[in-house]
Formats: C-alpha cells, sequence, structure tokens
C-alpha cells in the first residue's frame, strides 16, 4: 500500500474517532458537580494556607537572621 493512501485511510479513521462539536453534551450549570466544586475550593483555600505559613517562616528567618525583634 501506497504511504499516500496510508495517510488517507488514518485521517479517515482520525475523523471518524474525534468527537463532534454538535454531538458533544453541554454543561448543565444549573445542576453544578458539588464534588468538583468543593475540590476546587478546598485546593485553593489549602494552598492560600500553605502560602500565609511559608511567609510567617520567612519573616521570621528575616527577622531572626538581621536580628530584628
Amino acid at each position: 500500500m501506497p504511504a499516500s493512501r496510508v495517510l488517507l485511510r488514518s485521517a479517515q479513521i482520525t475523523r471518524v474517532l474525534t468527537r463532534s462539536a454538535f454531538t458533544a453534551r453541554k454543561p448543565d450549570y444549573t445542576n453544578p458537580n458539588w464534588l468538583r466544586v468543593g475540590l476546587a475550593f478546598g485546593s485553593t483555600i489549602a494552598l492560600w494556607v500553605m502560602l500565609f505559613n511559608q511567609h510567617e517562616h520567612d519573616v521570621q528567618e528575616y527577622k531572626a537572621h538581621h536580628g530584628i525583634k
């Protein structure tokens, strides 16, 4: 089988396996996925807590290094 024919065949297979925008389901904004919402907010809060803790540690280290009370 020539190379051009193989490429054409693979293009046809790829076209069959891809999703169409017309058949994809639209998200339902009236019924949110609360697990994903909770994970998003929870991870955001956890990152902010870690950031503030690291900042406090850095400030204490800076003060100790420079002899500031």
